[in-house]
C-alpha cells in the first residue's frame, strides 16, 4: 500500500509561500477544483474525490501522533456519475470543497489550499518512493524552505475541521 508523509498548517494567506516557491523555482503544476465526499467507514477514512470532472475513491489511514505517515489506496472511477451510484449505497458524513494550487518538488506535493468555510492552508505530501529516511529528508527540506517549522501543525483531516464547525453550531 502506498505511503506518504504529511503536514497541514492553517495560514492567513498564500502570498509569502507563493514568493518562496517562485524564488526557489518550484514548478506550479495546476489548479485543482476538488470536492471530497466522505462516507461512513470504520477502518480509516473513505472519500470520493471529484477533481476537475474526474472521480477517484480514496481510502486511507493515518497515524496522527508523531510523524504523520499515511497509507492510502486510490481507485479511479469511470461511468456516468460515480457519486450518484455511491450515495445510494454508502452513508455520506461530510463534504469538503476546496481550490488547490499544486506545486511539485521531486516526490513532494505542495498544496496551497483554500477550503470553503475554513480558509487558507498549506499541505505537504511527500510520497515514499525509497526509504522513509530519504522521504523525511526531502520533506524536512521543504518544511525549512517554506519556513513552516514554527507553524502550528493540524493533526486532522479537513473532514474533521468541517465536522467541528457543525459540532459548535
Amino acid at each position: 500500500m502506498p505511503q506518504n508523509l504529511e503536514l497541514k498548517v492553517r495560514v492567513k494567506s498564500h502570498r509569502r509561500f507563493l514568493t518562496h516557491l517562485k524564488n526557489n523555482n518550484i514548478p506550479f503544476v495546476s489548479q485543482l477544483n476538488q470536492k471530497d465526499i466522505y462516507f461512513a467507514y470504520d477502518n480509516g477514512l473513505l472519500k470520493l474525490r471529484i477533481e476537475n470532472g474526474k472521480y477517484s475513491l480514496i481510502k486511507y489511514n493515518r497515524n496522527e501522533s508523531g510523524k504523520r505517515w499515511s497509507k492510502y489506496r486510490i481507485l479511479n472511477l469511470d461511468g456516468d456519475d460515480p457519486y450518484d451510484y455511491l450515495k445510494d449505497i454508502l452513508r455520506i458524513e461530510t463534504v469538503v470543497e476546496k481550490k488547490r494550487l499544486l506545486y511539485l518538488y521531486k516526490n513532494t506535493r505542495i498544496h496551497l489550499d483554500y477550503v470553503k468555510r475554513l480558509g487558507y492552508f498549506i499541505e505537504l505530501e511527500t510520497v515514499l518512493t525509497g526509504n522513509k529516511k530519504e522521504a523525511a529528508r526531502e520533506f524536512n527540506f521543504i518544511v525549512e524552505l517554506l519556513k513552516l517549522r514554527n507553524e502550528e501543525e493540524l493533526r486532522c483531516s479537513y473532514k474533521n475541521l468541517i465536522d467541528s464547525l457543525y459540532d459548535s453550531d
